[in-house]
């Protein structure tokens, strides 16, 4: 639904993109996570037919995004960090009025309309003043709008942004219920925690590049190591404990210790049968639970490490 091929943006000299290739399926969403700067927006904006690539190429449902950039707005709905509703309008008046910009015909303005306040729980608020909603709300109806013309590809730029957890909880559950065979959605966010309950995939930019890609249990893998099995014991114990074969000790304490299993898919009955045999006084084996924000982490610090190495090469030497 969603594809970009080296896809890049400069602005006087300064790539903000740089060779930004993903694609996104139906009925899939795609996060973008990265740091301030990283080229998210950008890209959302590229990819929307906002702005023009300066170079690389991406479509939207078959559509290029520089030959034909009409036929791709039409197939998207854009949901921006600043959405820029009208206040003063009342929620039927304002999703009226972009249909009309759609050039929705009346009936079908009306069953939409309709539709997606019903949807979003917003039909009993369907004459009050935008202004008078919660900022939940708003964005629920920032959403409605973006849904009118039943866009093929769904945009979306820091849909909780500053909101409070009441709000963004609402917010969250109304892009799950998004999700669709016919619609491809992505998710540009910093909010790790909403990344990982919502996306298929994630993709990682830093200084406009793409530094990873993959799902979240791709990318704590990939950054974290294989899982871990903690073991909590009923007494101390100085001595190593003894592990079956292919298991490696990777920390302990006199009252528990953690083991990686092997290859890092082992599960932890042959674990449990050899301490037990062995006599140790095992109380509870659990996994040690890995999150989507100690992988961004430990990405984040190797790109940093990386950065600084190159720095370093290219400072000149003094004999």
């Amino acid at each position: 639904m969603i594809r970009a091929e080296r896809l890049s943006k400069a602005f006087d000299g300064f790539w903000a993109v740089r060779d930004v290739s993903l694609t996104v399926h139906k009925g899939e969403i795609l996060a973008l996570l990265g740091p301030n700067g990283a080229g998210k927006t950008t890209t959302v904006r590229m990819l929307s037919a906002i702005l023009a690539p300066t170079t690389g190429e991406a479509w939207v449902d078959g559509y290029s995004v520089r030959e034909h950039p009409q036929e791709v707005r039409r197939r998207v709905g854009v949901l921006t960090e600043h959405h820029g509703l009208y206040r003063r309008m009342t929620v039927e008046e304002y999703l009226a009025f972009f249909a009309d910009v759609y050039e929705l015909p009346e009936t079908v303005k009306r069953e939409r309309i309709a539709h997606w306040l019903r949807f979003f729980d917003l039909w009993a608020f369907r004459h009050r003043r935008i202004g008078e909603l919660s900022k939940g709300m708003r964005q629920k109806v920032a959403l409605t709008r973006a849904l009118l013309h039943h866009p093929r590809a769904l945009l979306l730029d820091e849909p909780t942004s500053a909101m409070d957890p009441e709000s963004a909880y609402l917010v969250r559950q109304a892009v799950a219920a998004l999700r669709s065979e016919e619609r491809a959605i992505i998710l540009c966010t910093h909010n790790l925690v909403e990344a990982e309950s919502l996306a298929d995939r994630i993709a990682v930019l830093h200084r406009g590049r793409v530094v990873a890609l993959g799902t979240a249990e791709e990318l704590k893998r990939r950054f974290l190591g294989p899982k871990r099995y903690r073991v909590l014991l009923a007494e101390d114990r100085a001595e190593a404990p003894p592990l079956p074969p292919g298991f490696r000790l990777v920390a302990r304490s006199p009252r528990a210790f953690e083991v990686h299993p092997p290859n890092g898919e082992g599960d932890n009955v042959h674990l449990i049968r050899t301490l037990v045999h062995a006599g140790w006084p095992v109380v509870r084996v659990e996994a040690v639970p890995y999150t989507l924000e100690q992988a961004y982490l430990a990405l984040m610090k190797q790109v940093h490490a990386q950065e600084a190495a190159q720095s370093g090469q290219e400072e000149p030497t003094h004999g």
